[in-house]
């Protein structure tokens, strides 16, 4: 039997004692209503940047923002006396008595934001006015300043900084296990960080906003300061709805038009200094924009915030124009009499309520309305003539034909004087090339073994582990994706690569461009054989890859894809490896393992930088976690990663930075470039499979990408590149004959 639990009714006859709440846990619930999410916190800290008057704020993410999140602004910053008591709750600079509330003029006023934050998080802030020498260090715990570490003094630390403020926020909800678990993944949550960022920043175009992802070189949102409304909307939102915007405004001021009768004026301007005075600035999307979600961005008094009863409004606005299915872009900023609003309605100032909310949402509905029956005259349409794709061509193009057509048919004797000289350019055009200049072969052909990839059974174990580089199943056909160069403004990169454009040699740059693979001649030797017009070149295959792939490394410096290693495996014992089975190691006059010592002790602590500029990444504990992967669809040879983490000792020079990266850089390279293995393989049949899977890989990944990124420096001619035949020297072989 299921024994029945007594209600709390029925349990006791005695009500239950109550009691007064620990202050922890008043802070924790209140900052469970002010702070949702990462989103919620990152909206509270850009509304404080604005606030502060910034002109710049910069924000880094990493982990959708429960790991960290940062924003730095170059506002009016805090004083050092105000530290304190910075992160207690009800603290602010916003108002002073509950009659400022109904002018408040700024997005903060209760003072609760960074309180919660410290409650859930762990919080600094680095601060500097313009009058201080020196920027100061706090840390915040429980809304009280705490030391940033063991046995140092709770006070804020003096350190350099620039003007204005940086919060530091790590490890969100770390106290409250069940709403860390209630969000969504990491990614969910930075497209959340990105959409309020995004709004903002459409509507403050005098502010630069800047967020990207920690360790990420390229912003994900960038604005530029100094701006405009509409070209923040171009910049974020796309072209696509910028050529569609239709400007809107309308105020209080304007004259009210019935439905029955809009051409008739049916009252007055509203007299100067009406405390109910408002204005609204919009921008809308015509009839030609269409979308599955409607993007509603509503700004009241310069306040992010939702209304449901707005949204429904301008739907119906749109639902005689638009079909069905479809929704609109709107962005919409009101501005009215701060005595008429209430901002303190929501914990997270999400809604406001105001005055008159009916009429001024039925004015701007009209408004809208107007605007879209000017803009509806005229649409714009694209169709399809040709079962090819073609799109149809507009009516200047076709009045321009008929223009053609007609003054063919009108000029008949200029068309008999002119015939003698086309038949002589038709002459030229249809000259007979003889056999030996015919060139049989074109870019454009296409073999059915380039659609279906060998995998090389020596990788089938880690293809799993080298993350969302490379496609999963054989069975896929390849797509290639260009590889962009990576903004770099280090002067030593931008030396390396003017370097290789200076260095390149025209002739043989546009063989490689041009040519078609004939086929490998000896695999073991990395030679193969292309036909570039009517020549036919022996080519060291081995030694192009090494200079593609150094090229590949200079392009994608700082942003390359990894490559995971799982299980990642110990730098020590790779070493070890390489160099007991490297024989110049019995010349030194270092043992092996002083020599395995020395190369780890230069290799750990430059771990960050390897992550950060070649994505090596390198644990604390000495593990190998991942390698930068630079061509998508080529797996270099892992047995040749010993070899390759010992040169990086030697053959590396640390000492200057131009040669630090180019010796790294071809080092790497050597390490991808096709070669015999280290280890052979025990079975005949993996042999074979091994030996397909790299010819492979050869002909219809390496060789496509030297026609498309390879600068062919003139050293290749020197015993790289060999004219083995031409046609036309055959042909008069033959003629000899």
């Amino acid at each position: 039997m299921i024994a029945e639990i007594p209600s709390p009714a029925t349990d006791s006859a005695e009500p239950l004692p109550i009691r007064r709440l620990q202050e922890s846990l008043i802070n924790r619930i209140a900052a469970g209503e002010v702070i949702h999410r990462p989103a919620s916190a990152l909206k509270e800290l850009v509304e404080n940047s604005l606030d502060a008057g910034a002109t710049s704020i910069r924000v880094t993410i990493k982990d959708g923002g429960m790991k960290l999140l940062q924003i730095q602004d170059n506002g009016c910053g805090i004083r050092k006396s105000d530290l304190p008591i910075l992160a207690e709750r009800f603290t602010t600079s916003k108002l002073k008595t509950f009659s400022d509330l109904s002018r408040i003029q700024t997005y903060g006023f209760r003072g609760e934001a960074l309180a919660s934050m410290s409650h859930v998080s762990h919080l600094s802030v680095v601060t500097k006015t313009k009058s201080e020498s020196c920027a100061w260090k706090a840390c915040y715990v429980d809304g009280h300043l705490t030391p940033p570490k063991p046995g140092q003094s709770v006070d804020p630390k003096p350190c350099a900084g620039n003007d204005g403020t940086t919060i530091t926020i790590e490890d969100m909800f770390y106290n409250t296990p069940t709403r860390l678990s209630a969000l969504k993944s990491s990614s969910e949550e930075y497209s959340r960080i990105l959409d309020v960022l995004t709004k903002y920043a459409i509507h403050n175009p005098k502010v630069a906003f800047v967020c990207k992802k920690a360790g990420s070189p390229t912003p994900d949102l960038s604005s530029p300061s100094a701006s405009e409304t509409p070209n923040n909307i171009r910049l974020l939102y796309g072209h696509s709805i910028a050529k569609e915007l239709v400007p809107v405004q309308v105020s209080s001021k304007d004259k009210k038009f019935t439905r029955e009768d809009e051409d008739e004026d049916m009252e007055a301007d509203e007299p100067e200094g009406d405390p109910e005075e408002w204005h609204a600035e919009a921008h809308i999307t015509n009839a030609n924009y269409q979308a599955k979600k409607m993007v509603f961005l509503l700004f009241i008094n310069h306040r992010l915030v939702e209304s449901s009863r707005m949204r429904r409004a301008f739907e119906a606005v749109y639902n005689g124009i638009l079909p069905k299915g479809s929704s609109p872009f709107v962005y919409l900023s009101l501005e009215i009499d701060t005595r008429l609003v209430d901002v303190n309605v929501h914990p997270t100032k999400r809604e406001v309520h105001f005055l008159n909310e009916e009429e001024i949402t039925e004015r701007i509905s009209d408004t809208f309305q107007r605007a879209l029956a000017v803009q509806n005259h005229s649409r714009t349409f694209e169709y399809q003539t040709l079962l090819t794709g073609g799109v149809a061509s507009t009516g200047q193009e076709l009045s321009q034909k008929r223009k053609g057509k007609q003054r063919e048919i009108s000029d008949p004797v200029e068309e008999d004087d002119e015939e003698s000289s086309s038949n002589l350019s038709k002459a030229s055009k249809l000259k007979k090339t003889l056999s030996q200049h015919k060139v049989r072969t074109s870019l454009k052909d296409r073999t059915l073994d380039s659609m279906f990839p060998v995998e090389n059974p020596a990788h089938v174990a880690s293809s799993s582990s080298q993350g969302k580089s490379q496609d999963e199943s054989t069975g896929k056909t390849l797509k290639s994706r260009e590889i962009k160069e990576s903004v770099c403004f280090l002067t030593s990169v931008l030396d390396l690569r003017r370097k290789i454009t200076k260095g390149k040699h025209r002739q043989l740059t546009e063989i490689l461009e041009k040519h078609t693979f004939v086929g490998i001649v000896d695999l073991q030797r990395s030679l193969s054989l292309i036909q570039h017009s009517t020549n036919l070149y022996l080519v060291n295959h081995g030694s192009l890859a090494e200079e593609l792939f150094y090229q590949l490394g200079v392009r994608q410096f700082g942003n390359f894809s990894r490559m995971k290693l799982d299980p990642p495996p110990p730098l020590r014992n790779l070493v070890e490896i390489a160099v007991n089975a490297e024989d110049s190691t019995k010349n030194s006059k270092l043992t092996k393992s002083q020599i395995i010592d020395r190369i780890v002790k230069i290799l750990m602590p430059r771990r960050e930088m390897l992550a950060e500029y070649f994505s090596l990444c390198i644990s604390d504990a000495g593990l190998v976690e991942s390698l930068p992967l630079l061509l998508r669809d080529y797996t270099p040879n892992l047995n040749n990663l010993p070899s390759f983490l010992m040169r990086l000792g030697p053959q590396v020079d640390w000492t200057s930075e131009i040669e630090c990266f180019e010796s790294f850089l071809r080092e790497l390279a050597y390490f991808y470039t096709p070669g015999e293995t280290v280890v052979p393989t025990a079975g005949s049949d993996d042999e074979q499979a091994q030996d397909q899977a790299e010819r492979w890989q050869i002909q219809h990944v390496l060789f496509p990408a030297m026609r498309r990124y390879l600068f062919a420096p003139k050293s290749l001619l020197d015993r790289d590149v060999v004219q083995a035949a031409s046609l036309p020297d055959l042909y008069k072989v033959f003629e000899r004959c």
